[in-house]
C-alpha cells in the first residue's frame, strides 16, 4: 500500500499547526510584524542587535509560491503550485492509495512573473497541480533560466493525480503561452530507484522541489527519494548523489551553487531543532557535511560577498506559522538571523542588485506572498 509521502506529511503537519495556532475568529494580519536581529557576528545593528534591514511585501495573492528566480529582462520569475482541482486518477495508477492521499487535481499552477513595481502577469498556465485530503498542494515548484530560455520544475504524474503530465522539467514558450517535456523525471525516477527509499513514505513520481542552472544543465533536488540529479537540455538525466545511501531519508530540499553545491535539508516531521544540515556535494558527487544546526530548511542562496543564507521554513518544535527565518553564515562562521517572524517561507532568491526575494505563505494559507528585503547595511 502506497503511503503518504513526504511532501504529503509537510502539508498535513502544516495544516494542523496552522489550524492549532489561528481560530476562525483570529486575524493572521495581527500577527506580529516581520523583524531581523543579529544573534552574533560582524554585522551594522542597532543597540536592540537589530540588523538593518527593509521587508516589504513585493506582490501577493500567488497560489502557494514555491521556487522564484530573475530572469535576464530584470522579472522576477515564480513557480506557483496553483489549488488543485476536481480530476482523480484513483484506481488507475496501480496501486492502492488511501483516500485522503489521494490527489484531486486540475490546471491551477502557472509560472508568473512580476515587474520592478511590482506588477504580476502571468506567463504561462493551465499547468497541473493536485491537492490531496490533507490539503496538500503539488504543481509547479521552480524556475530556472538558461540564457534567455526559462524551464520549469514540475511535481505531477499519477500518484499525484494527474496523467497528463509526469514529473518532468519543462521548456517554457514565454510568447505562447506553452511548455514542452524536456526530461521525463517519473520515468527517471521508476527506473532509477535509490539505495534506501523510506518504504512507509514513498511516492512513486517524486516531489522535485528545487533546480539551478550549472553551465548550461540542470540540477535538480528530489526530497522523497532523496537525490540529487542532473538533466540536460537534450532530456538525459542522471544522478549526481543518492542522499540515501549515505545518510538516510533525509529529505533534502534546496540547492545553490557556488563552485560546489550546498543542498539543506528538510529531514522529517515533527521538526527537531538543529537537526537540518547543509550539505556540500563536489560536481563528481561527493558529499559530506558542510553546516549544521538548521531546523527544516527549504532554501539556500549566496550574496554577492558569497556569504551563505539559509531559509527556515519554521522552527521546532513545529512546524509552526510565523516561526520561518533566514540565517546568514559569515565569513567566520558565526550566524546572523536577517529576517524572521516569517509564515511558512518555501524558497528564496537574490537579485543582481542584492535585495533578497522569499515566497512567503507557500504552504497554508489560500494565498501566498512574495517578500523583498533590501539591506540597508552589510
Amino acid at each position: 500500500m502506497k503511503k503518504k509521502s513526504t511532501m504529503h506529511s509537510v502539508i498535513l503537519l502544516l495544516f494542523l499547526s496552522f489550524f492549532v495556532s489561528c481560530s476562525k475568529d483570529d486575524d493572521v494580519g495581527n500577527e506580529a510584524p516581520l523583524k531581523s536581529a543579529s544573534v552574533q557576528g560582524k554585522v551594522s545593528a542597532d543597540k536592540k542587535r537589530n540588523v538593518i534591514v527593509t521587508v516589504t511585501e513585493f506582490a501577493t495573492n500567488i497560489a502557494c509560491p514555491r521556487g522564484l528566480k530573475f530572469g535576464p529582462d530584470g522579472y522576477l520569475y515564480v513557480a506557483s503550485a496553483g489549488s488543485g482541482g476536481t480530476n482523480s486518477t484513483a484506481g488507475l495508477c496501480g496501486e492502492d492509495v488511501l483516500p485522503m492521499v489521494q490527489s484531486l487535481s486540475g490546471n491551477t499552477g502557472k509560472i508568473i512573473k512580476i515587474s520592478p513595481d511590482g506588477t504580476v502577469s502571468t506567463v504561462v498556465d493551465n499547468l497541473p497541480s493536485g491537492r490531496n485530503g490533507f490539503g496538500d498542494v503539488q504543481g509547479p515548484s521552480d524556475v530556472e533560466f538558461i540564457g534567455n530560455d526559462l524551464y520549469a520544475l514540475l511535481v505531477a504524474g499519477c500518484s499525484h493525480g494527474t496523467r497528463e503530465y509526469p514529473s518532468a522539467v519543462l521548456k517554457v514558450n514565454t510568447e505562447a503561452n506553452a511548455v514542452t517535456v524536456v526530461a521525463d523525471l517519473s520515468a527517471y525516477f521508476h527506473n532509477n530507484p535509490v539505495a534506501s527509499p523510506d518504504e512507509d513514505d514513498f511516492e512513486p513520481d517524486g516531489t522535485p522541489y528545487s533546480m539551478v542552472n550549472v553551465r548550461g544543465d540542470l540540477y535538480i533536488v528530489e526530497p522523497n527519494h532523496g537525490e540529487l540529479i542532473k538533466s540536460t537540455t537534450s532530456g538525459e538525466v542522471s544522478r549526481v548523489v543518492d542522499f540515501s545511501a549515505h545518510y538516510g531519508h533525509i529529505v533534502p530540499t534546496a540547492t545553490a551553487y557556488n563552485g560546489n553545491f550546498f543542498v539543506g535539508n528538510l529531514r522529517t516531521f515533527p521538526l527537531v531543532e538543529g537537526s537540518s544540515n547543509i550539505y556540500k556535494v563536489t560536481p563528481g558527487g561527493q558529499v559530506k557535511i558542510r553546516e549544521s544546526g538548521f531546523t527544516g530548511v527549504l532554501g539556500v542562496a549566496f550574496d554577492k560577498n558569497n556569504r551563505m543564507y539559509v531559509l527556515e521554513t519554521s522552527q521546532a518544535p513545529g512546524p509552526a506559522p510565523m516561526t520561518g527565518r533566514v540565517i546568514r553564515v559569515n565569513e567566520d562562521e558565526t550566524r546572523d538571523i536577517v529576517v524572521d517572524n516569517l509564515f511558512f517561507p518555501t524558497a528564496m532568491t537574490f537579485c543582481p542588485d542584492g535585495a533578497l526575494y522569499i515566497s512567503n505563505m507557500g504552504f497554508g494559507p489560500p494565498t501566498g506572498q512574495i517578500l523583498k528585503v533590501v539591506f540597508n547595511s552589510n
